[in-house]
C-alpha cells in the first residue's frame, strides 16, 4: 500500500508539475498577499474605531466628572454637606472608570502602531514581491519565446517535426512517381508494353531509321575524305544507300588500299564487278 501510494503520488506530481504555470503561480501569490494585506489593514481600521470609542467614553466621563465637582462646589455653598459628599463619591466611581479605560485606550493604541508597522511592512514586501514577480514573468516569457524559436529552428518541435515528416513523405513519393515514369517509358520503348493511346511505334521503321542515321555518317564521312584528296565521292553509295557496317570489315583488312579499295567497296553491294 505504501508503494502504491507513492507511485500515485509521484504520477500526480508529474502531472501537476506538467500542468504548472510559474507565470499563474506568482499571480495566485501576489493576489494572497493582496489579501492579506488588505485584512491587515482592516485590523488596523477596527483597533483605531474602538481606540477612538475609548476616548469618546473617557471624555464623557470627564465631563461627568466636572460636572459632579460643580455640583459639590454648589451643594457646600448652600449648607448641603451631605449633596457634596454624594457628588464626590460619584466623581470617585467615574475617575476608577476612567482609570480603567486608560489602560484599556493604551493598550489599543499599541495594538494600532504595532499593526500599522506590520501593515507597512507588508505593504513594502508586497511591492517588492509584485516587482521581482512581473521580472520573473517577463523572463519565463521570453526563455519560453526563445526554446521554441530553437526548437522550430532544429526541427525538434512537434509542429516542425510533422511538417518535416510530410516533406520527406512528398519527395518519396515523387521520387517513385518518377521512377515508375520511367521505367513504363522504357517499357513502352523496348516494345514489353503496347502503347494504346495510337501512337504506338513499328519496331522495323525504328531499326531502319536507325540504320539510316548509320548510312548519314558514313556518306559524310566519304564526302570529307572525297574533299581531302583521299578518294572520290560516294556517288554508288548514295544511289544504293549502303550502310556502314558492310564497309568496315574490308577496310581494316586491308588498312593500306584507303583510295580505290574503298570505293569498291561501297559499289561491292549493289553493283557488280
Amino acid at each position: 500500500m505504501k508503494r502504491l501510494s507513492m507511485i500515485f503520488k509521484s504520477k500526480a506530481n508529474k502531472a501537476l508539475d506538467k500542468m504548472e504555470d510559474p507565470r499563474e503561480t506568482l499571480d495566485y501569490s501576489y493576489q494572497r498577499q493582496l489579501e492579506l494585506l488588505q485584512k491587515v489593514r482592516r485590523g488596523v481600521a477596527d483597533v483605531a474605531t474602538s481606540r477612538k470609542r475609548v476616548e469618546l467614553q473617557i471624555n464623557g466621563l470627564e465631563q461627568s466628572a466636572r460636572r459632579l465637582e460643580e455640583q459639590g462646589r454648589k451643594a457646600l455653598s448652600v449648607g448641603r454637606e451631605d449633596l457634596a459628599r454624594e457628588a464626590l463619591q460619584r466623581r470617585s466611581s467615574l475617575q476608577s472608570q476612567m482609570a480603567e479605560l486608560k489602560v484599556q485606550h493604551d493598550n489599543l493604541q499599541a495594538e494600532e502602531e504595532k499593526l500599522t508597522t506590520a501593515s507597512q511592512r507588508l505593504q513594502a514586501k508586497v511591492d517588492s514581491f509584485r516587482t521581482k514577480k512581473e521580472t520573473i514573468k517577463a523572463t519565463y516569457t521570453a526563455a519560453e519565446a526563445q526554446t521554441r524559436i530553437n526548437e522550430a529552428f532544429s526541427g525538434i518541435s512537434e509542429e516542425m517535426g510533422d511538417v518535416g515528416l510530410a516533406i520527406q513523405r512528398a519527395e518519396d513519393k515523387t521520387a517513385q512517381m518518377q521512377a515508375r515514369a520511367g521505367a513504363i517509358d522504357e517499357l513502352l520503348a523496348s516494345g514489353a508494353l503496347d502503347d494504346f493511346t495510337g501512337n504506338r511505334g513499328d519496331d522495323i521503321q525504328a531499326e531502319l531509321d536507325r540504320m539510316g542515321g548509320g548510312m548519314d555518317v558514313e556518306l559524310e564521312l566519304a564526302k570529307m575524305k572525297a574533299e581531302l584528296g583521299q578518294g572520290p565521292a560516294p556517288q554508288s553509295a548514295i544511289e544504293q544507300g549502303q550502310p556502314q557496317q558492310q564497309a568496315q570489315p574490308q577496310q581494316q583488312a586491308q588498312p593500306q588500299q584507303q583510295g580505290q579499295n574503298s570505293t569498291q567497296q561501297l559499289r561491292q553491294p549493289g553493283e557488280g564487278a
